[in-house]
């Protein structure tokens, strides 16, 4: 759905490579003259957001590996050393350290509009589930980031999670220690981890690549749910969609530097400045705020192997989602029902993310129970179901009515 390029170049320079590589006409087809719906709002802009932030990362974190040195011994020093003795070291820390909390932020909110909006219902499917792998890819960066500070819950997190693997049968125990590159977490995990961690934001950014590419051929959803019909329902990217975007990405960079700037430890944990020691195991192991509603699901459940399935299925169900949503509406606009469950659920993401803070014990395991329920039960009984008994509203005839009114 690329727009048709009217591109020509005045130089001569910019016209000898146009005719060998004819980089300017897709740059102009796909990010000037693409025709977007003229009904979207704020909501959208968190895509353009989340690229930004995904280039915020990979610069501050190539810079942050030249000074890095990825051994149990010198780790945590080096990280200290980053942001005494390098210069605007601790800037570069806490833009990175910030920004990975920052792109969670965007990629939740990016992810709640797309289930509101049905962003995942037919044509968009292989767009939705590359937005899947992307977030996986994004979890497993993080996680592997947060273990390189090497403080005392960098420490215990990874001991924990990687542990997870030996839950399941025949080959756990042997995931664990190839993970670990020995017997118990050491130098060996560090290093794999920081290979790893160096080189998944390079994936990410190839995924994105294709997840902008199955985008320009779909199109973009838009709030009401209707595909484009005529010129009338549909502007230029630019500078319609560039300038909203730009706004509200200064407006989410001022929100960003407020953290960097003022509370730059706000989002971490105080045992994190503590030097990683494997003999003093925290009072409570919690992994970053961004894992917390898995975490609590994971807690969740008494069985281990149980727990740790219903951990990746609640992450894996995600894909399924155009298959489990059975209605034919894509916009909660005209979804009544289904925007009550989805607010709801919501509700129920943001309850995990708290129960997962706190300790495993009394009312929080009660109440992680019953949001985990919720948690499953949204997908895979209530949104099959209002496919079928939702009485939803009637739909405007086009985008340009539902903004302009019936006369257009």
């Amino acid at each position: 759905m690329s727009g048709h390029s009217t591109y020509k170049p005045q130089s001569k320079v910019l016209q000898w490579i146009e005719r060998r590589l004819p980089i300017g006409g897709l740059i102009h087809s796909s990010f000037v003259v693409y025709p977007v719906p003229r009904n979207l709002n704020y909501l959208w802009t968190f895509g353009g957001i989340l690229a930004f932030m995904l280039g915020v990362q990979i610069i501050t974190g190539i810079v942050l590996a030249m000074h890095y040195i990825p051994h149990v011994d010198f780790a945590f020093r080096s990280v200290e050393g980053i942001m005494r003795d390098v210069n605007y070291g601790w800037l570069l820390r806490y833009l990175h350290a910030n920004g990975a909390s920052m792109f969670f932020l965007a990629v939740y909110v990016h992810m709640f509009r797309g289930i509101y909006y049905c962003s995942y219902k037919e044509p968009r499917e292989v767009l939705w589930i590359l937005g899947v792998i992307i977030y996986l890819l994004m979890m497993a960066t993080g996680f592997m980031g947060y273990v390189l500070v090497w403080g005392q819950m960098s420490f215990w997190a990874a001991t924990v999670i990687t542990n997870l693997f030996s839950a399941i049968p025949g080959v756990g125990d042997a995931i664990v220690t190839w993970l670990w590159g020995g017997y118990a977490v050491g130098n060996p995990t560090l290093n794999r981890f920081y290979s790893l961690h160096y080189l998944l934001p390079f994936v990410i950014a190839g995924v994105v690549v294709l997840h902008i590419w199955a985008l320009h051929v779909v199109g973009q959803n838009n709030p009401t749910g209707i595909e484009p019909k005529s010129e009338k329902d549909t502007v230029a990217f630019t500078p319609y969609a560039t300038v909203k975007d730009g706004f509200f990405m200064a407006a989410f960079v001022i929100l960003y530097a407020w953290f960097v700037f003022y509370i730059p430890n706000f989002l971490g944990h105080a045992d994190n400045y503590i030097p990683a020691n494997p003999a003093v195991t925290p009072t409570h192991i919690v992994p970053e705020w961004y894992y917390l509603p898995f975490y609590a699901i994971l807690r969740a459940i008494p069985d281990k192997l149980m727990g740790v399935i219903a951990l990746g299925a609640s992450i894996v169900i995600l894909a399924f989602l155009p298959w489990l949503d059975t209605s034919k509406v894509r916009s909660a606009r005209y979804r009544p029902l289904f925007r009550q469950f989805f607010w709801l659920f919501v509700i129920v993401c943001v309850g995990l993310g708290w129960l997962g803070s706190k300790p495993p014990e009394g009312i929080y395991v009660i109440l992680a129970r019953i949001f985990t329920i919720y948690y499953f039960a949204f997908f895979l009984v209530i949104l099959p179901l209002l496919g079928i008994f939702e009485k939803t509203k009637p739909l405007p005839n086009s985008i340009s009515e539902s903004v302009l009114g019936a006369k257009a």
